[in-house]
């Protein structure tokens, strides 16, 4: 049986067999759980304001804040299980 980080890595790669790019949304929703899940609480600092792609992903990032690492993951995890069915 894998573990919770081998299937969190498997689900990284299965990314990327998506027949189509996912939207802004979802790409931002694998941002900031794959942050979670690696580094964990934001640790960088707010981007200006005029950066918009930066700040959407500072803002999804800090979302997760409080989640714990084998959450983040197992969010993960499902969320790609869903981008499948």
């Amino acid at each position: 049986m894998q573990t919770l980080e081998e299937l969190f890595e498997d689900a990284k790669k299965r990314v990327m067999e998506l027949t189509e790019k996912p939207g802004n949304d979802v790409m931002l929703e694998l941002y900031a759980l794959n942050k979670q899940a690696t580094i964990g609480d934001i640790n960088i600092d707010k981007p200006g304001m005029f950066d918009f792609v930066a700040a959407a992903k500072y803002n999804a990032w800090e979302a997760k804040k409080g989640l714990s690492k084998e959450d983040a993951q197992q969010q993960y995890i499902n969320f790609v299980t869903g981008l499948f069915k």
